[in-house]
């Protein structure tokens, strides 16, 4: 990909968010009912190519049930309001009342709360009760302090999620976790991330996860961009990481590496648009967040919103379309992308003639920027 001229002493790769490009239609077209939207990490199905992202506003133990119970797969954050408090309902609706002046030093205020192991161990277990698959999340600073609790309590897959995850992280303060190692040792799959280029990725993949989450500050909640000038467009990021994917394929003699599109992607369109850049399957925030079950009560926020030093987001206001059955599978109430998810994703494919998902990755797309 040709550079360009920032400026005599630096060059710089044009890169794509999802309002940049737009797929197109090919020769044939498909009954919708005849696409399959279906997915599998390691030994575990889905109907739906969706996981819930590991945020207070957006993941309960009944919300991860529910999702488990539609198809998709819920992420619980373990270092969240619902592992620092018995019950956190309190916490929660203050937060969604906060006045914005006064929200950043009060989350503080409540997620300096400890994390309690026993409260990790019960909240995986009710979600393992209802008979879903059960996913819990670790930023890669709690990993090695709670992993074995996440493990004993029966996880099936386990999440290790940051703003940006490296496999070469270096510290002269402590001794950091070395994902290859622990990845091996671990007897459950594991996907971890966020990562926004192609080296990141491939390093990432040679520990042996079974999914990298691709992102970096590109969710709504996160001001990344703002506060470090960092930043990862989101349709460069997932093409990027895609081919080290096949590249990794090669390199291993067989090994697949689910990639898995983090921020972003707020409505239907830009899960298209995702998947058709390369991703296996979305994590979803703001876009689950809408909906009337969400814990967070129309408002979302992420761990950068209360962090204790340089807080890198914010609680933002979401509203509410829908429920999650209906954000997710339908019917939809509006025609701009915010509910029936899932409904639009299969008649994208439907319309380009594709039949799985796999497929769709090779629909040709365009550059064509909104208002061109």
């Amino acid at each position: 990909m040709s550079e360009i001229e920032i400026g005599r002493g630096k060059r710089g790769r044009r890169a794509y968010t999802f309002d940049d490009i737009a797929v197109v239609p090919s020769r044939r077209t498909r009954d919708p009912e005849e696409v399959s939207i279906s997915w599998q990490i390691d030994a575990y199905h889905f109907e739906l190519p969706v996981l819930a992202a590991p945020m207070d506003s957006v993941s309960s133990p009944s919300t991860a049930v529910q999702m488990g119970r539609l198809g998709g797969l819920g992420v619980l954050d373990l270092e969240g309001l619902w592992t620092r408090y018995e019950d956190p309902s309190a916490a929660l609706a203050e937060i969604a009342s906060l006045d914005p002046a006064r929200t950043t030093a009060r989350m503080r205020e409540l997620y300096d709360a400890p994390i309690r192991p026993e409260l990790i161990t019960e909240r995986l277990r009710s979600i393992r009760e209802a008979g879903v698959t059960v996913a819990g999340s670790l930023s890669p600073q709690r990993t090695q302090q709670f992993w074995k609790v996440v493990v004993d309590a029966g996880v099936d897959l386990f999440v290790i999620r940051g703003t940006t995850v490296s496999a070469e992280h270096v510290s002269g303060r402590a001794e950091p976790l070395n994902l290859k190692r622990f990845i091996y040792e671990l007897d459950v799959p594991v996907v971890v991330g966020g990562a926004g280029t192609y080296t990141a990725a491939l390093h990432l993949m040679r520990t042996g996860a079974a999914g990298v989450l691709v992102g970096f500050g590109g969710g709504s909640a996160h001001r990344t961009r703002t506060s470090l000038g960092i930043h990862a467009p989101a349709a460069t990021a997932i093409a990027d990481v895609a081919a080290a994917r096949r590249d990794y394929l090669d390199e291993s003699g067989g090994r697949y590496v689910h990639v898995i599109a983090d921020g972003g992607a707020s409505n239907s369109g830009e899960i298209v648009k995702a998947v058709a850049c390369g991703a296996d399957a979305v994590m979803l925030g703001a876009a689950l967040a809408r909906a009337s079950e969400a814990p967070g009560g129309g408002f979302h926020w992420g761990p950068e919103a209360h962090h204790p030093q340089l807080p890198r987001g914010e609680r933002v206001d979401v509203g509410t379309v829908g429920t999650l059955e209906e954000i997710l599978v339908g019917p939809a109430t509006a025609a701009d992308g915010t509910t029936n998810m899932m409904g639009a994703l299969r008649r994208a494919m439907a319309t380009t003639g594709y039949t799985d998902l796999k497929e769709f990755q090779r629909v040709e797309v365009v550059v064509a920027p909104y208002g061109n």
